[in-house]
């Protein structure tokens, strides 16, 4: 047994003002070599992913961390044993190698390697290594206190062979992304999930037709050097100048994606979670970009270089289509100024607004609906039923029973162009006003759902909004939005199309004006409308048709019940 005193210590080094941050990913596992430099464990603050590298060479020993552990400076990772040293185990795997394999029976070959598997079953003299053990279910493992965990990404389809340790799909929780590895090398047959799915320990990913040859190839004994750390907090230069590229990423708003859409995002790029969440944050598909890595495996700094490429042929494309960029100016030269950080939400929603105004031809309709009738009956109910009815749930049910009547404004229209998209669903998104900047949830199966459950569905959702708790899906699969301003003020205004959508509807406050009924002039309450529409899809005609009809079921509620 070597002696304890040639083992070093490794800690959590210094990681800045921070204290309690989570192990997101532990890259390595006892037993295993590494190289000096590669990196043990991930950790990920509210500001930054951080790789913490070793300091020398060595075997993993006591290794004392795991995924969702939090940790400080001076808490203790693992131990490293000199690459020299030799213990028990090893030199017994080391005997046992310098047999032949027939003075050397399978079971006792199995119990002496340190990279066995305790569960795996004796290989017969007569197997070939390629040969298939037989069929696997391979199921979520230990994720530590989490529960109906979405999967973000595939990265393996039906008929793939993958490796040991080969990753499979990745989960992301609130607080962190993993990839679970396959444990053994084989064949996929079958998948149990898909894209979106949430799940937790033990439910069932996919079947492997597995193969004998152990959890771990010829490729464990040569350890690869993982991605280099890029992302510590003392290293702020790099924070700064990912900063400027996520900045400069996000203003590409003009094109349609950083990427190529033909592919599903990321779906056989081999990059580890910190450099995924790395080109999340800056909207690039890791399906374009090239790696440097070992095995090609794609590194942060490859997606730094990649987005500056883009960036570069992006300003070609600009100045090619006519579209020349806003001069960057010094505005403290004519007075104090203050720069304040753009929230999260809205840099993204100023990416899909601007994507939008440029990639659809917006016209848009005007007119005004007569909502006295309704008003009364609204407050009315409010003081007879328990459930608060705003103006919102008619206007989404109007909408949806003029999407039955034309279901064109409820389609989309394909990437390429050549082809209508009819929704045989109807659900419909409204723009919600946070502190953090505008999000639209949408509303679920609008055509199967009276006014009360609209009332609460939106009230629910709204609140969500509010304090910042949707979930991804409840932002996603909207037919039309509608935008309304009426609590706030103003006539008429031009809402953008939320696209891929064809149509959005803008709702103004209702005033009360003198109507003419044929006789006198009676007062009414009017509400502005404003239907805004992508002309690619939708003609002049059939928006004065769609918003006519609107009218009609605002200004006698009894029509939304024919």
């Amino acid at each position: 047994m070597a002696d304890a005193r040639n083992h070093m210590k490794v800690d959590v080094p210094d990681i800045g003002d921070y204290s309690d941050v989570p192990v997101i990913e532990v890259l390595v596992a006892n037993g295993e070599s590494v190289e000096k430099d590669q990196a043990l464990i991930v950790l990920e603050s509210e500001k930054s992913t951080l790789e913490v590298p070793a300091p020398s060479a060595g075997i993993v020993r006591n290794l004392k961390l795991k995924v969702d552990d939090k940790v400080s400076q001076g808490d203790a990772i693992c131990e490293l044993e000199s690459a020299g040293e030799k213990t028990e185990s090893t030199e017994a795997a080391e005997g046992a190698q310098t047999q032949t394999p027939s003075s050397v029976p399978a079971q006792e070959a199995a119990a002496v390697s340190p990279d066995s598997e305790p569960d795996a079953e004796p290989a017969s003299n007569d197997d070939a290594a390629a040969q298939a053990a037989g069929i696997e279910v391979i199921t979520v493992p230990d994720i530590g206190d989490f529960d109906s965990v979405p999967v973000i990404e595939l990265l393996v389809a039906v008929g793939d062979q993958v490796q040991a340790e080969q990753a499979l799909l990745v989960l992301e929780s609130e607080k962190s992304t993993l990839e679970v590895p396959s444990p053994k090398a084989g064949k996929v047959i079958g998948l149990k999930v898909k894209l979106d799915d949430k799940v937790s320990k033990g439910d069932a990913l996919l079947e492997l037709e597995v193969t004998t040859g152990g959890k771990k190839s010829a490729a464990k004994a040569a350890p690869t050097k993982k991605e280099s750390p890029v992302s510590n907090p003392a290293e702020a230069p790099f924070r700064k100048e990912k900063e400027a590229l996520k900045s400069s990423a996000q203003a590409l708003g003009a094109q349609k994606s950083l990427e190529s859409p033909s592919k599903s995002p990321d779906s056989s790029a081999h990059a580890g979670p910190a450099t995924r969440k790395f080109a999340r944050e800056l909207g690039v598909d890791l399906i374009g970009v090239k790696g440097s890595g070992p095995k090609n495996r794609i590194l942060i700094e490859d997606v730094q270089k990649h987005v500056k490429q883009r960036m570069q042929s992006s300003v070609v494309t600009q100045k090619e289509s006519g579209i020349p960029p806003i001069p960057a100016q010094d505005f403290s030269r004519y007075g104090q100024i203050e720069e304040v950080p753009l929230s999260r939400i809205r840099k993204l929603s100023a990416k899909h607004l601007q994507r939008s105004w440029l990639n659809v031809p917006h016209v848009t309709q005007n007119d005004e609906v007569d909502v006295t009738e309704l008003e009364a009956f609204r407050k009315k109910a409010n003081q007879e039923g328990d459930v608060k009815l705003t103006l919102l749930p008619f206007i989404i049910k109007a909408v949806a029973a003029a999407l039955k009547k034309y279901p064109e404004f409820g389609s989309s229209l394909s990437s390429d162009g050549e082809r209508l998209i009819m929704k045989h669903y109807c659900h419909i998104g409204f723009a919600a006003d946070t502190p953090e900047g505008l999000v639209v949830p949408v509303v679920k199966d609008v055509w199967s759902k009276g006014i009360e459950k609209l009332a609460k569905d939106c009230a629910d959702l709204a609140a969500k909004a509010r304090d910042a708790k949707l979930k991804p899906d409840e932002m996603r699969g909207g037919c039309f939005s509608i935008s309304s301003l009426g609590g706030i003020g103003g006539s008429h205004f031009t809402p953008i199309v939320n696209a891929p959508e064809v149509a959005i509807l803008g709702v103004s406050r209702g005033v009360m004006k003198p109507v003419w009924d044929g006789s006198q002039f009676q007062p009414r309450l009017m509400v502005p409308l404003s239907l805004s529409y992508d002309h690619r899809v939708i003609d002049g005609a059939a928006a004065a048709r769609f918003i006519v009809y609107l009218v009609e079921l605002l200004g006698d509620i009894r029509r939304l019940s024919l």
